[in-house]
């Protein structure tokens, strides 16, 4: 598996000064938030998309994926999320990085409305996605935070350019084990979003392995299960600017995950 991090836990660092933060640490990649206020976004231009790619070849990094903030499932026209959907994956497939991150966003519809809506959006985006080499992944989060919830949407897809983003908080908030999660999830499965926190309640970011998210068994259900892909640490210090500064865990959070990588179980 290879190992990143997302651009949440840097909020204002440059691109340049991301990119020697990860080679640094020995990181494999960077997971980039793909918002306005971040320095590589929709609506940037051609150049400034080629430079970001150049800073990331130079230093021998992948763009694991570009973390957009489109709500699949959420009420209105489907015309400003298509758009939406349509520019993230032209901003992926310009980087060279194999999926975008979308959220579900039901809101307070009924679970068989926000599913629909949401299946019909990623199946209308997913040729597009497809043509540019791109996977659109419905991340576990709000309203279909489970693994079971995600996979209503993603079934009836039935499309290989579409799929599944875990994020381990969410479905362990929402009751799952990871053994659970994972079971669903891995016909879908695009990347794993990882991270700690002190409780239910209490959700700043802490040092992987410090807090309570069983961050062990998660590995051991990705290795168990012959799972090969990205491992991102998505530290949100952007929503929680009191909690300690990403630079200074970086690299034991990277020793952390290789140890939990070295120590899983391999096979069935």
């Amino acid at each position: 598996m290879k190992l990143a991090f997302s651009t949440l836990g840097v909020p204002g660092m440059s691109v340049e000064d991301v990119v020697e933060l990860a080679r640094a640490c020995g990181y494999d990649g960077v997971e980039l938030r793909a918002h306005p206020e971040e320095p590589v976004h929709p609506h940037s231009p051609t150049g400034r998309r080629a430079e970001v790619v150049a800073a990331f070849a130079a230093a021998g990094l992948g763009i694991a994926a570009v973390a957009g903030y489109a709500r699949a499932a959420a009420p209105g026209p489907d015309e400003p999320i298509l758009a939406e959907l349509t520019d993230l994956v032209r901003l992926a497939g310009d980087l060279g990085a194999p999926s975008v991150r979308v959220f579900p966003g039901g809101a307070e519809q009924p679970a068989e409305e926000a599913d629909a809506t949401a299946a019909r959006r990623l199946g209308a985006i997913a040729p597009l996605a497809a043509d540019a080499g791109v996977r659109v992944l419905l991340e576990t989060h709000d309203s279909h935070r489970r693994a079971q919830d995600a996979v209503r949407v993603l079934g009836p897809v039935g499309h290989g350019s579409v799929g599944a983003v875990w994020d381990v908080l969410h479905t362990w908030l929402g009751g799952e084990d990871p053994a659970g999660s994972f079971a669903p999830l891995a016909p879908h499965l695009g990347y794993v979003q990882v991270k700690d926190v002190a409780s239910a309640e209490d959700l700043a970011p802490l040092p992987l392995g410090s807090g309570v998210l069983p961050l062990g068994a998660c590995v051991g259900a990705l290795t168990r299960g012959g799972w090969d892909g990205w491992i991102s640490w998505e530290y949100e210090k952007r929503w929680h600017p009191e909690a300690a500064d990403f630079a200074q865990l970086a690299g034991p959070g990277r020793e952390y995950l290789s140890g939990l990588l070295a120590a899983a179980p391999r096979g069935t």
